[in-house]
């Protein structure tokens, strides 16, 4: 393999990867509803994004690392204060992998479909 190609696979390994740390953050509840509350845009402090919640301020820190990881989520200084704010950047990346996965499922439920139609 020239080194075009590695650079190529390297890339191909690399977004996957960084996929997985999406949706792996994605799938814990209270980190999905912390990216739902950042929907809403603006910044909020971990004050703001705990005060309707039964979490404590450690805990939603602790999911606010992980959506940090994932780059998902970034924070800012204010004085004394970390305001936290949605990155939409992966949020859209990850809708496209939906998409193209969900176009890939489609195709291969044609094909099964064309399959099942002549064989019966």
């Amino acid at each position: 393999m020239n080194s075009e190609s590695n650079a190529e696979v390297e890339a191909v390994v690399s977004a996957r990867e960084a996929h997985a740390r999406v949706f792996a953050a994605l799938g814990d509840p209270t980190r999905l509803k912390l990216v739902a509350v950042l929907c809403a845009g603006g910044a909020f402090s971990i004050a703001q994004l705990t005060e309707s919640t039964d979490i404590s301020r450690q805990a939603v820190t602790k999911h606010l690392l992980v959506l940090s990881a994932a780059g998902l989520v970034h924070d800012t200084r204010a004085g004394r204060e970390r305001l936290w704010q949605l990155d939409p950047r992966q949020v859209e990346e990850a809708r496209r992998t939906l998409e193209t996965i969900g176009r890939q499922w489609d195709t291969a439920l044609g094909k099964l479909k064309d399959f099942v139609e002549r064989e019966g």
